[in-house]
């Protein structure tokens, strides 16, 4: 199922939450409306906004809060591919290049504070300090998992563990939030308000984990991504992991290397370890035990299209080639 039919319960929602975006992007400073209408209008699957309208709408909410609150996990999660993207001195990203390869560095940091500074006016207009403690702390903790990344980044050591707890950091929290911005909004019970935290950051994990097949095995064309970015940048993600520990020892000591080293020159030899310890089949597996988790969350909630799609985008999430 594509995206589109997906985000069909929520498409009234969705242009509302372009509105918000395309007024609370204003600045009276240029460069700061160039680079993030730019970074905004790159495209990208908008699933952490969605999942806060979903959300909410398979709760029964009613009322406009959260159209802006859609809009401010946007604004983070720009802010944080601006921070990114500097650190990772990346080009490209969804095809297009990157905004810091157009606008420079400095400028892409320096948008990113504004986005994120953006993000908390507007989440005080909601007027809510449980909402408010929830996007502070996931901000925090996105923040940790970047360095975190960082830390990890040419260690060729780095375990299972360790890795998912990145990925739960940096990827899986927004997701998390998100989904959990729609339950307190609609004043659920502590309950469903956890099930609904839980949803997002199963489904945020298992995104993660496909995206690290897609970077070993996907088409440029459909990821916006050249092929072995993560193993040039020198990250260590579970198919390389996976190939350390059940590769022979010339396959294992080729894939370490390649991690210290960084680079694409062992790409070839990488692709080859990964195959032969069918590394990608088994980060593909994890990643649907995540998307079951998530599936077991959702399915408890009242039956709705809003529910519907939360349940059929945890299938999404392993399926897709994007």
């Amino acid at each position: 199922m594509s995206l589109e039919a997906l985000y069909a319960p929520i498409a009234a929602d969705m242009r509302a939450v372009d509105d918000v975006i395309r007024e609370r992007l204003h600045s009276d400073v240029v460069l700061i409306r160039q680079v993030a209408e730019y970074i905004i209008g790159a495209g990208g699957k908008r699933l952490r906004p969605a999942l806060v309208l979903l959300s909410a709408g398979a709760l029964g909410y009613r009322g406009t809060h959260h159209h802006e609150l859609a809009a401010v996990v946007e604004f983070i999660h720009t802010a944080t591919l601006l921070h990114d993207d500097v650190v990772d001195e990346s080009e490209l990203r969804r095809g297009n290049r990157t905004a810091n390869a157009l606008f420079g560095n400095a400028a892409s940091v320096l948008v990113g504070d504004f986005l994120y500074s953006r993000a908390f006016q507007m989440m005080v207009s909601v007027g809510s300090m449980r909402i408010q403690q929830v996007l502070a702390n996931a901000t925090n903790i996105i923040a940790e998992g970047e360095v975190l990344q960082l830390l990890n980044c040419h260690n060729a050591d780095v375990d299972v563990p360790s890795y998912l707890q990145v990925i739960r950091y940096k990827t899986a929290k927004l997701f998390e939030a998100a989904a959990r911005l729609g339950a307190i909004l609609c004043e659920a019970p502590p309950e469903v308000e956890e099930a609904m935290a839980r949803y997002g950051m199963h489904l945020g994990t298992a995104f993660q984990l496909v995206d690290d097949v897609l970077d070993y095995s996907g088409e440029e064309s459909a990821t916006g991504k050249h092929l072995g970015d993560d193993l040039a940048e020198g990250k260590p993600t579970l198919p390389l992991i996976h190939a350390i520990r059940h590769g022979t020892a010339e396959q294992s000591a080729c894939v370490r290397q390649a991690i210290e080293g960084g680079g694409r020159e062992a790409l070839p030899g990488v692709l080859a370890a990964i195959r032969a310890t069918g590394a990608l089949g088994e980060a593909r597996r994890q990643a649907e035990a995540e998307a079951r988790y998530a599936l077991a969350a959702a399915t408890p909630l009242p039956a709705s299209p809003f529910r519907d799609s939360l349940v059929q985008l945890a299938s999404f999430a392993v399926a897709r080639d994007f």
